[in-house]
């Protein structure tokens, strides 16, 4: 049976304010497919009302729908080379950066920064953590992850800033949650934080159309002061980055120019 993923994308933009048009299409509507057919409904529009009326429901497609993938220095190389220009090419200008994370899904990214500010007495730095999902925000804040999401943390580190508690799960320290601030933000459809010195926006943009993923860059771009820079993920290289008023600096990372 053919899905009515037209009539699906007007509904979930009008009811939940989420603009399915902007992913790529064949991903999304394999990903809509799929949890759609976890709730017994057939159709679409089946499936439209139970969102509407089981608020469980529209919990578990939102979370779906964005993609919550987490791990704290996720690319460790990557996370290696972002430090060394972090210290190199931002603190020498801008000795307390606005760091911006974007889309920080659980939380183990802003909470990877805080650790390599701390590191390095970085404390007059301010983070600023946005995503779209309010409950994914809500962990984030919690701070409680599984060992496997720790995995890339030296062990002295995660002695330093983690407590073990049950369940095998860790809590974050408090010396780092009083780093960050987090904040609902949709990068589709809502205001730019504004004069940062450092962008940290990962594995996201790989799931837009070019023509949304390009308008988000040029967004970013806006949004540094000179000389600040962009970090993005390990697929998501930005060609011709002068478009966007943006150098490549070094693998995956970009400069306000």
């Amino acid at each position: 049976m053919e899905l009515n993923f037209d009539f699906f994308n007007k509904w979930v933009q009008a009811k939940l304010g989420i603009k399915l048009t902007a992913y790529k299409q064949r991903q999304m509507q394999r990903r809509i497919g799929n949890i759609m057919r976890t709730t017994g409904a057939e159709t679409l529009e089946e499936y439209a009302h139970i969102l509407e009326t089981d608020a469980q429901a529209r919990k578990a497609f939102i979370e779906h729908l964005t993609i919550n993938v987490t791990e704290f220095y996720r690319n460790r190389d990557l996370f290696e080379v972002f430090e060394q220009q972090l210290l190199q090419t931002v603190i020498p200008q801008f000795p307390n950066p606005k760091i911006w994370s974007a889309a920080c899904s659980e939380g183990a990214e802003p909470y990877t920064l805080a650790m390599i500010l701390e590191k390095h007495h970085l404390l007059g730095a301010k983070i600023i953590a946005t995503d779209i999902d309010d409950d994914i925000l809500a962990k984030a804040h919690q701070g409680c992850y599984r060992k496997d999401q720790l995995k890339n943390i030296a062990a002295t580190d995660l002695k330093k800033y983690f407590t073990e508690v049950e369940g095998d799960r860790y809590q974050v320290s408090s010396s780092l949650k009083q780093q960050i601030t987090f904040k609902k933000q949709d990068l589709l459809k809502n205001l730019y934080e504004k004069n940062c010195h450092v962008i940290v926006c990962r594995n996201v943009t790989i799931y837009f159309k070019p023509e949304i993923r390009d308008e988000v860059y040029r967004k970013f771009g806006e949004s540094l002061v000179t000389g600040g820079i962009l970090f993005t993920g390990a697929t998501e290289a930005i060609n011709f980055p002068e478009q966007f008023n943006l150098r490549k600096l070094d693998s995956f990372i970009y400069q306000k120019i």
